[in-house]
């Protein structure tokens, strides 16, 4: 247990998470460029999921579609987002049950992997279905995320140490 409030825990973890989740995304975005540089293409043409969530967001907010030209970095976009936003829920979680860092954080990479890609991107049509993508997809994927949940636990613990008041000076 925690010498510190809760409000102080929360705000810890939330620091902490907005930090590793960067760095998770950050991490998982070039694990997966040297990825898929090594692996043969699957010859599809389809935009990443990242990219078709940024059309539908700027569909429903502006009513029209991103620009071609912009569509990397609007992917980008919400794969950053997404990643700070799932760190924020990630550090919280983490101050108050400590289990959700299980395997130094593999657990949360392969629930992010099975409830984001596997499960919510088909759901909202953003990609296919699990038993219809090649099983190499479904690999990259949860390398991918285990890439993301590893990192996003050493950062997390690191800033989270950080933040510790210590006990020598209180501070």
């Amino acid at each position: 247990m925690s010498d510190l409030s809760i409000p102080a825990r929360i705000a810890r973890g939330a620091v902490a998470g907005v930090i590793a989740g960067a760095v998770a995304s950050f991490a998982m975005d070039r694990f997966q460029a040297v990825a898929s540089s090594l692996l043969p293409s699957d010859g599809s043409d389809d935009e990443p999921a990242t990219e078709k969530a940024a059309d539908a967001v700027a569909t429903r907010v502006t009513g029209q579609e991103v620009p071609e030209a912009a569509k990397p970095l609007a992917g980008q976009s919400v794969h950053y987002a997404l990643g700070i936003g799932l760190g924020v829920a990630y550090g919280i979680a983490a101050e108050f049950r400590p289990s959700v860092t299980a395997g130094y954080g593999t657990a949360f990479g392969l629930g992010t992997a099975t409830l984001l890609d596997e499960a919510t991107v088909p759901a909202v049509d953003l990609g296919d279905a699990p038993w219809k993508a090649p099983f190499s997809t479904t690999v990259y994927a949860y390398a991918s995320h285990l890439v993301f949940g590893g990192t996003a636990e050493i950062v997390r613990r690191q800033v989270a140490g950080t933040l510790t008041p210590s006990p020598e000076t209180g501070s």
